[in-house]
């Protein structure tokens, strides 16, 4: 079994990681102050009250994204702070794009981007959506798009459950914190029937390529879905984790992205988020 070198990850984050995640490490493994996190999103905020300016790393786009709306939620709630009046300033771009919002604008085209992202990510979908009502519903912050976001949401799983594995994630993050409980629940018991099914799903470690696993659905023990998954196959995932650590400290990505800047980027977005897995499963020192 590979142990995981802490030290190491933490001088490449230090060395390669871009100001966010360097705050971010700081937060979460130093002991620094989560206001430090927000004030680096500050720098990717625009005047509209969306986030762009490439904080998603796989397009340079300037102009306010969803899909960089979603990572600055991300970032606050690892953070444990978010911040009320960003988000509210974020809601409302949100809210003028519609009730279910695509991972991009149209803006996209005219910018450097990843060959993966194209028109498909226009199409207003649960994933972004779901993932960003729920963080609103967690935290308890109150705006009209939250109510529009979670009509669209139940819309669009009423019509069928997702059948790739980001819109899954993203819908298990909305079924996790919606308040209908009871329809969440019904909708949570035919969730496991369809993981086998799910486009770019890895429940195998040892399958070659690119696609999301069982970790990134339950991230810790205390996640409402671990229970999707056998002991067993988290244990795998994490000893696949463990193992992936490269020679430089860093963790590798298994995609194309922009270019060397971008990959670099990546690179410290997912190394943070091997150690926080890691450590949350206590195989961390």
């Amino acid at each position: 079994m590979s142990k995981p070198r802490f030290d190491d990850g933490r001088r490449f984050l230090y060395a390669e990681g871009r100001l966010l995640e360097r705050r971010m490490f700081g937060a979460l493994f130093g002991g620094a102050s989560s206001g430090t996190v927000i004030d680096a999103l500050r720098g990717y905020r625009n005047p509209d009250g969306g986030f762009g300016h490439g904080l998603e790393p796989d397009k340079r786009v300037p102009d306010s994204q969803p899909l960089d709306v979603e990572v600055a939620f991300a970032a606050m709630d690892a953070a444990g702070r978010p911040d009320r009046d960003l988000v509210l300033g974020a809601c409302g771009f949100l809210g003028r794009l519609g009730p279910g919002v695509g991972l991009l604008t149209e803006a996209y085209r005219d910018y450097p981007r990843a060959p993966h992202m194209a028109d498909w990510a226009l199409a207003p979908d649960v994933n972004p959506t779901g993932g960003l009502a729920a963080m609103l519903w967690k935290w308890g912050i109150d705006h009209p798009w939250r109510e529009a976001a979670t009509a669209f949401c139940w819309q669009q799983i009423d019509a069928g459950l997702p059948e790739d594995a980001h819109s899954f994630g993203e819908m298990l993050s909305f079924l996790a914190w919606v308040p209908d409980r009871e329809r969440a629940g019904a909708v949570a018991a035919r969730a496991r029937g369809q993981l086998a099914a799910l486009r770019m799903f890895r429940l195998d470690p040892s399958a070659a390529g690119y696609g999301l696993t069982p970790l990134h659905y339950a991230p810790a023990p205390d996640s409402p879905w671990i229970g999707l998954f056998e002991p067993s196959v988290i244990d795998a995932h994490l000893d696949d984790l463990a193992a992936a650590q490269r020679d430089d400290g860093g963790w590798p990505i298994s995609w194309e992205t922009i270019g060397p800047a971008a990959e670099a980027d990546c690179r410290g977005a997912e190394t943070l988020r091997a150690l926080r897995t890691l450590r949350a499963f206590g195989r961390l020192s």
